[in-house]
């Protein structure tokens, strides 16, 4: 499978991961997930390849997040992914699959775990 990055072009922390993967000779697809956004199926299948809940990959920082005073140790699984689902905002980027794995490229050269 070739990779694919979840990826914002606004977040300087996507575009540093996504021109790593390119001085890497890396071939990727690139989903610009705010204007594409991942189902519930896509990312309950990142949820499972990153080894994290969404309460790890949810970005409970953004106002959108705030606004409602939403705790996510409160909520179901399914309830945080319905949320990044109706507002992709909230996921974390970028992230980067490929095969059976993925990874958050916080920092990007994290990401390069993948390829190893």
């Amino acid at each position: 499978m070739k990779a694919r990055i979840y990826h914002n072009p606004r977040c300087s922390k996507s575009r540093a991961t996504k021109e790593l993967l390119e001085s890497e000779n890396i071939e990727f697809e690139v989903v610009e997930y705010l204007k594409t956004p991942p189902d519930a199926e896509t990312l309950i299948r990142l949820s499972a390849k990153l080894g994290l809940p969404a309460k790890d990959f949810i970005r409970a920082n953004e106002p959108e997040f705030k606004k409602d005073e939403i705790d996510p140790a409160t909520l179901s699984e399914l309830a945080l992914i319905d949320l990044m689902v109706k507002s992709p905002k909230l996921i974390e980027r970028p992230i980067v699959e490929v095969d059976d794995a993925a990874r958050i490229g916080r920092p990007p050269e994290r990401v390069l775990e993948l390829f190893k």
